[in-house]
């Protein structure tokens, strides 16, 4: 198959071709998604990486192309990391002439596209999201997040799972377009991958529909919990003057949250601008700030409700003669109504380079001073990552609940969230999670209006995956949107018990407010919480394993060449 290329009247005629697919793959992961187009998105990617076209050019042109993609679709970065997005753009682009490449090396054989597209694609996928500790964004199944009897294998083989169905049918599509080039006619050989790639899509959608169908006998309604979005673009949160204002305004709708019913009120990911932790309070006066915002907290919370908020903590320690501090962590604090601080805290475990932490801090000192010129800061920032999969726990109608917390992208990680819901016994931990964010790093702020960027429905879709693979319930607080209750099925929820933001849950961009809603609790335990991410392993690999001969193979027969020239 595909042993007729296409012959193009001009050399680089390929390139279309490459844009084509990253056009695609931009418009189905925009803010209003076309997820249709993300069946065919890879198609003329796979049609321009023909046996007919060298190489060298070959990978030139798709690293070009990447690179106008990622720096398009990564352009929400620029504010956190200034020119640091440009580098971490430009690395993510490596991958394009890998999967150029790789193509162009499976049509050279003749091998099905149907059977190596979701190899390739996925494989890189696969890759992505655990490489420098990770990047699972852009995924073909993110673009699915709205189709759920499609999305609920995720349960079993995680989101990867619906990346592959997408990329099946893209080679499949690919393959067709081939064949009917050479023939004019379709063999048998492309039926019976069509024939094979249906099954398996009535497969996945027939499971599907069982898992929506059987939801309501595994799921009870648990407590009302209530979840606060301040609209405070960072730049301006981080001016210390506006501590007081913000945590004002916090406890304003924390408190409307509470007289509307909510037993657990969430705020977003470090707005109340102050270490919080006894460790580091102690050593200061009871009039610092600190410790003003620490009592009116808890008196915002004494015979009322529990508090869930985010802020730093410190730890202290003597270096030399003098007390100081020498680590700092992104923390999740509960206060409780009997008048006290929860002793447990939840210190975030995925620490973002750049924006938390500069690598080479110690191992390169020179690369560290170099990079630090490219951080958001305008001083030495650095977090120390959690080690503590903590679990907190309040009561509510004489029932004890437990929930965890996903700090910032933490809902990005499938092992960070699977290991928050599932204990090494097999049994779940928690019965539902709450992700605290602060996403006003990702907007832009004009004559006094916050506008929006892509990065805020984008997140959101990709949390759809977090409650399948784990059956689990979550509430997201974010600063700027967008908060919503995703529930164990992955359906964001559009409207609210009670509230002051938008109905629906795309809306609440940009906006202030807050709402409450009840907690749904799925029983369930998935074979995703039990066996982790195997399909990304598999895929990862065979990748790996197939640019490897890809190389290999070029290698030996410019070698043989070589030899007989």
């Amino acid at each position: 198959m595909g042993s007729r290329e296409i012959n193009p009247r001009h050399q680089w005629h390929f390139i279309i071709g490459l844009a084509a697919s990253a056009v695609l793959l931009t418009v189905i992961q925009a803010p209003v998604n076309v997820h249709v187009l993300a069946w065919a998105a890879w198609v003329p990617f796979m049609l321009a990486c023909g046996p007919q076209v060298p190489g060298r050019r070959l990978a030139i042109a798709a690293y070009l192309v990447a690179a106008g993609y990622w720096l398009f679709n990564l352009s929400w970065l620029m504010p956190v990391t200034g020119p640091g997005y440009i580098v971490f753009a430009l690395w993510q682009s490596v991958y394009w002439p890998v999967l150029a490449l790789t193509v162009r090396f499976v049509r050279l054989k003749h091998w099905p596209l149907t059977v190596f597209a979701p190899v390739i694609f996925v494989g890189a996928e696969a890759i992505q999201s655990v490489l420098f500790t990770g990047f699972s964004w852009f995924f073909l199944a993110h673009s699915q997040y709205r189709i759920l009897p499609l999305i609920q294998i995720s349960d079993i083989v995680g989101a990867l799972g619906v990346s592959v169905l997408v990329a099946l049918v893209n080679g499949l599509l690919a393959d067709g377009i081939l064949e009917r080039q050479l023939r004019h006619s379709l063999g048998r050989l492309f039926w019976a991958n069509a024939a094979v790639t249906g099954v398996l899509l009535a497969a996945a959608v027939g499971y599907g529909v069982y898992r929506l169908e059987q939801t309501p006998a595994f799921v009870h309604d648990g407590p009302v919990v209530g979840s606060v979005q301040s609209n405070v673009p960072s730049h301006i949160k981080e001016e210390t003057k506006n501590a007081q204002l913000l945590l004002d305004s916090l406890l304003e709708m924390s408190q409307a949250s509470i007289d509307a019913g909510a037993a657990l009120v969430a705020w977003p990911e470090t707005m109340v601008l102050a270490a919080m932790n006894p460790g580091y309070l102690m050593y200061l006066p009871p009039d610092s700030e600190p410790q003003r915002f620490h009592r009116q907290i808890l008196a915002h919370a004494e015979n009322q409700a529990y508090i869930l908020f985010g802020a730093h903590s410190a730890r202290v320690a003597r270096v030399g003669a003098e007390l100081d501090v020498t680590d700092q962590y992104n923390s999740a604090f509960l206060y409780r109504p009997d008048g006290a601080a929860d002793p447990k805290r939840f210190d975030k475990i995925h620490l973002v380079p750049f924006g938390e932490y500069i690598p080479f801090r110690h191992s390169a000192p020179w690369l560290y001073r170099i990079i630090l010129n490219l951080s958001p800061y305008d001083y030495d920032y650095n977090l120390t990552a959690g080690q503590t999969y903590t679990v907190f726990t309040f009561n509510n109608d004489d029932r004890a609940y437990r929930f965890g917390v996903l700090i910032c992208y933490e809902d990005t990680h499938a092992t960070i969230a699977r290991r928050m819901t599932l204990a090494e016994n097999g049994v779940k931990r928690v019965d539902f999670l709450a992700n605290l964010s602060n996403d006003g790093w990702y907007v832009r702020y004009r004559d006094g209006k916050v506008i929006p960027s892509a990065e805020l429905s984008q997140r959101m879709a990709i949390s759809v995956f977090r409650s399948i693979e784990n059956r689990i319930a979550i509430i997201r607080s974010s600063n700027t949107g967008i908060s919503c209750l995703i529930d164990s099925a992955g359906r964001i929820r559009d409207g609210f018990k009670a509230g002051t933001l938008p109905e629906r849950a795309i809306e609440r961009q940009a906006v202030e407010g807050w709402f409450n809603d009840t907690i749904p609790i799925d029983s369930r335990i998935t074979l995703f919480s039990r066996y982790g991410r195997w399909l990304d392993a598999v895929f990862g690999a065979a990748l790996t394993g197939l640019f490897v001969r890809a190389v290999l193979e070029r290698f030996i027969k410019r070698h043989k060449g070589a030899i007989n020239a």
